[in-house]
């Protein structure tokens, strides 16, 4: 695709086809039936034969067999020895062998992007061809992948019937022209009174609604601006289809640092208009996050004085560069990357980041910020009518992302949002017809009162976490974390799978900790002291290939001293995976719980209806956040239900810790003041109490064969 018609398609003019199109139609139109028939006949035994390709996949992100399911692309991710260092190695590489080098994929690794002009841009085949398959023989070359189209959907949904409110914005607005604002940097000072004039204002419910009505929550945005912060000197860049940076409530924010164009290679992420308006989600992200504070018009961002970008990466085919390339760029300007978006939500795929996107995401949480993090902020998702999971979704199942749901007004789970204990906290979205969305930015210089779903909630979330990082710039991407743990409020949320876990804090599958509260969170930031680092400790699971009867279920435990006396102990926990294999004759009719040593039961995976692959689950990675703060060490539950008419077979799993050696106190650190709980007495079944307290080694091993044996018996006597 040339750069002229991309900017063509930008600008949402008509491309006309090539003339040989219509050509070809009127050709096919004037054959007989007897050659239609013999071309049929000819592509039947060709199939037959086996001389056509045909692709049924049963990648784990698949749930039934497709004709054609892959796409392939003509460009390669390739790795190169030393291409971080000396850049002109792959452009020589790529010279070699006739292919066109699209520079790094992932800034300061190894990792580039090669094009092959000889292949078709787009293919249901594999490439093959001799260019490629030389350069995969370099020894300069330790991996090369090609690169394949894969379906990724915005977390928001369509509402029927939603107000034009801009023709009432215009005749609010004080000075009367959309185009009434200079490129001036200078922060807006805070007038006494915090209320903006901005006309929308009254509608943001979700940030003030407390003010004369302290039994509704809000997320107290506004004793975070009293305390000073908004946002002034954080990074905040939006994953999506585009920003509309020339938007009057966007554009004095704009950071053209924070941007790019990853769909078509150039710096402008301008959305592509067309009649629908289908490329407006990044646009209502950005300004819930750095609208323009008080010019009398539209609304006010949450952190109104922070820089805002866009990195234009969904409007076109996403691949494994693609994510990789948004994510991880310019990760020493970039303080908060948020992401509205994931795999499709329908209650029957099982899809996650490949290679590259989980490089980025390591070289981001290393490498980002000048080593202290980048923070990658996702919504959870809009499943909730399928009944899907998003611990099935490998990018809010990540310990490297912060996983946000919604609420509605009213505190209600909404009708679309995942219960997962992979999420962490929430903020307010849409909900029921009678219940208000939320206000922000549009395309064509307009607002809307009618941005939904857990899009709504992950910029919102975005914007908290600004204010808390101008309130503490030296806050780790796990400080983060931990203090939106102490922090979030469970009061107004409305559910019935509250539980208390066993460092005494509340948590639910359907919020994780609760409310977002700006105010609390900066408060806390401004006293916090870097965590202990990060330790991890896998513990493989000794007896394998168990079976799950039909409508069963299985009960497998394990004691773990959380790999104690080695650095790689983990005393205090922050995130907890089950790494899964099994297999399985109807995916969808699984269920799986985790139970730790202080009674805290995390549900993995819910039964999903609509899944009905037969692949099952591969290494899959299933986490949870609900053991924050807690003990490790003691006896481990794994829980297996097979709700289906067939057996299933564990094939393997290993449980991994993440965490601290040392307590982390009210204040981060190890500052003595132990947060609430930390100490408690231990909730596991009566008949696994006497295992509990086995800490040393030569207990450990003694403790294992006695399980074996627990195990062998409890399996017999489900059966």
């Amino acid at each position: 695709m040339y750069k002229d018609e991309d900017k063509v398609r930008k600008e949402g003019r008509p491309i006309l086809n090539n003339a040989t199109n219509i050509n070809n139609i009127r050709i096919f139109g004037k054959l007989s039936i007897t050659s239609i028939f013999v071309i049929f006949l000819t592509l039947y035994s060709n199939i037959i034969c086996g001389s056509i390709f045909v692709a049924a996949s049963f990648t784990q992100d698949s749930t039934v067999k497709h004709i054609y399911s892959k796409i392939y692309k003509n460009e390669f991710a390739v790795e190169i020895v030393g291409g971080s260092k000396n850049p002109s190695k792959a452009e020589k590489l790529a010279i070699k062998h006739n292919l066109v080098n699209l520079g790094p994929i992932i800034d300061g690794s190894d990792y580039y992007l090669f094009k092959n002009p000889s292949l078709r841009q787009r293919s249901r085949r594999k490439g093959r061809s001799l260019n490629t398959a030389t350069l995969s023989r370099e020894d300069d070359v330790m991996w090369m992948e090609q690169q394949v189209s894969k379906k990724r959907v915005k977390r928001g949904y369509n509402s029927q019937s939603i107000p034009d409110i801009s023709p009432k914005l215009r005749l609010l607005s004080k000075k009367g022209s959309l185009n009434m604002f200079d490129d001036s940097d200078d922060e807006m000072e805070v007038p006494k009174s915090l209320d903006p004039n901005d006309p929308l204002w009254n509608d943001m419910w979700y940030l003030h609604r407390s003010d004369n009505k302290p039994e509704f929550k809000d997320h107290n945005v506004k004793e975070a601006w009293a305390l000073g912060y908004t946002g002034n000197g954080v990074v905040v860049t939006i994953l999506d289809d585009g920003v509309e940076y020339e938007h009057p409530d966007i554009k004095p924010n704009y950071d053209p640092k924070a941007s790019y164009d990853v769909n078509d290679r150039d710096p402008d992420p301008t959305p592509r208009y067309e009649i629908s308006d289908e490329n407006r989600h990044g646009t209502r992200c950005a300004g819930e996050v750095a609208a323009v504070y008080n010019n009398s018009f539209c609304i006010t961002g949450v952190a109104y004085n922070a820089k805002i970008g866009g990195i234009r990466m969904l409007d076109g085919e996403v691949t494994d560069a693609v994510e990789a390339k948004s994510l991880s760029y310019n990760t020493q300007h970039i303080d908060i990357y948020s992401a509205s978006w994931g795999p499709d939500d329908d209650g029957k795929t099982v899809d996650g980041p490949g290679k590259l996107t989980r490089e980025a995401f390591e070289n981001g949480i290393k490498n980002g910020r000048g080593g202290l993090g980048s923070i990658f902020i996702w919504a959870s998702g809009n499943g909730g009518k399928d009944y899907d999971s998003c611990n099935c979704d490998g990018y809010t199942n990540s310990i490297y992302t912060l996983s946000i749901s919604s609420a509605s007004e009213n505190g209600y789970i909404p009708w679309y949002s995942e219960a997962c204990s992979s999420t962490l906290a929430t903020t307010y979205s849409s909900g029921n017809s009678d219940e208000r969305m939320i206000v922000t930015t549009d395309l064509h210089h307009s607002c809307t009162s009618g941005h939904t779903g857990t899009s709504a909630s992950a910029p919102i979330a975005a914007g908290i976490v600004a204010l808390t990082l101008e309130a503490n710039p030296r806050l780790t991407w796990r400080d983060i974390q931990h203090i939106v743990v102490q922090t979030s409020k469970p009061d107004g949320l409305l559910s019935d799978d509250w539980v208390t876990n066993g460092a005494k804090r509340n948590v639910s599958h359907s919020f994780g900790y609760g409310l977002l509260d700006a105010g609390a969170m900066v408060k806390k930031a401004t006293k916090w002291k870097t965590v202990p680092r990060q330790r991890r400790c896998k513990i493989t699971y000794p007896a394998r290939y168990k079976t799950i009867p039909p409508e069963k279920r299985i009960v497998l435990l394990q004691h773990t001293s959380a790999c104690a006396n080695t650095e790689n102990n983990v005393k205090y926990l922050e995130h907890v995976q089950a790494i899964i294999s099994l297999t399985a004759p109807r995916r969808g009719a699984i269920q799986v719980f985790l139970t730790s040593p202080r009674g805290t039961r995390s549900k993995l995976l819910q039964k999903r209806n609509k899944d009905s692959s037969r692949v099952g689950f591969r290494e899959w990675a299933f986490m949870t956040t609900h053991s924050w703060g807690e003990l490790s060490e003691g006896t481990w539950s794994l829980e297996i239900e097979n709700g289906g008419f067939d057996e299933a077979e564990l094939q393997r799993w290993d449980l991994v810790f993440y965490g601290t050696a040392e307590e982390v106190g009210e204040f981060g650190g190890n500052d003595g003041k132990k947060p609430l709980g930390s100490h408690v007495t231990l909730r596991s079944a009566d008949s696994m109490k006497k295992f509990t307290n086995l800490s040393s080694s030569t207990n450990f091993y003694i403790t294992q064969i006695i399980l074996s044996i627990l195990n062998f018996i409890l399996i017999r006597r489900i059966v």
